[in-house]
């Protein structure tokens, strides 16, 4: 009960518990595990920084190694219709009374991670496939903290945003643009936390560690329901 009561005062009126920095720290903490997973264990390629993986897909171009963009360009596909699908799922489900249509989302993400867990590293290509478009959903659904749009799988975007409320706050003074670049430094931080788990668990543990990216969209989806 007293969990409940604290999770509700942390929670202003106009922001639901998907936009509370609890929420999204563990979320990022999901996403740089996730991207550390597929470049330590399946192959080098990116689950979430698409950007580095255009950046590797266009030197194999140059390079006339076909095959090995491959793998690139097909993680940078899975992710893109992840974007389009999450999309579409939230139109349609926006308004669904039962469960939350994030915590669908949520419950769809963890099984299709639990199934990377068991795929052997002979078809890393179908793994990274999967990895990279549940991350696609998660970057989807969960698209603000506090109010303020964020990346739970990438980090350039909170970077910018980050500097920019820090640059804003020392010119101005402004209490909330100092709150709002503390936001996304704090996103940043557990995101890198993640890749480190995730990179260093991988290279010693094994691909199954992908399960430990599922206890923490379990534990989000349990802190949703907490809400309720």
């Amino acid at each position: 009960m007293r969990i409940k009561e604290k999770i509700k005062n942390n929670l202003s009126p106009e922001h639901q518990m998907s936009e509370a920095f609890i929420t999204s720290a563990i979320l990022a903490l999901s996403g740089g595990f996730m991207d550390a997973y597929t470049y330590n264990g399946r192959g080098g390629v990116f689950a979430n920084a698409e950007t580095g993986n255009i950046v590797l897909m266009g030197q194999r171009l140059m390079e006339y190694d076909f095959h090995g963009a491959v793998k690139y360009f097909v993680s940078i596909l899975a992710f893109a219709l992840g974007i389009f699908d999450a999309e579409n799922f939230r139109h349609i489900f926006r308004y669904a009374k039962k469960i939350h249509w994030r915590q669908t989302m949520l419950i769809f993400e963890i099984v299709l991670l639990a199934f990377v867990g068991i795929i052997p590293e002979s078809i890393n290509l179908v793994a990274n496939v999967i990895v990279a478009f549940t991350a696609a959903l998660q970057v989807q659904t969960f698209r603000k903290v506090a109010g303020y749009s964020f990346a739970s799988t990438m980090c350039t975007g909170n970077l910018r945003s980050g500097m920019d409320a820090l640059s804003v706050y020392l010119r101005e003074r402004k209490p909330d643009q100092f709150r709002q670049a503390m936001h996304y430094f704090g996103i940043i931080l557990f995101f890198t936390l993640g890749a480190g788990a995730g990179g260093v668990l991988t290279k010693y543990y094994g691909l199954h560690m992908i399960w430990l990216s599922c206890l923490l969209l379990l534990l989000v989806c349990l802190l949703m329901s907490a809400e309720e």
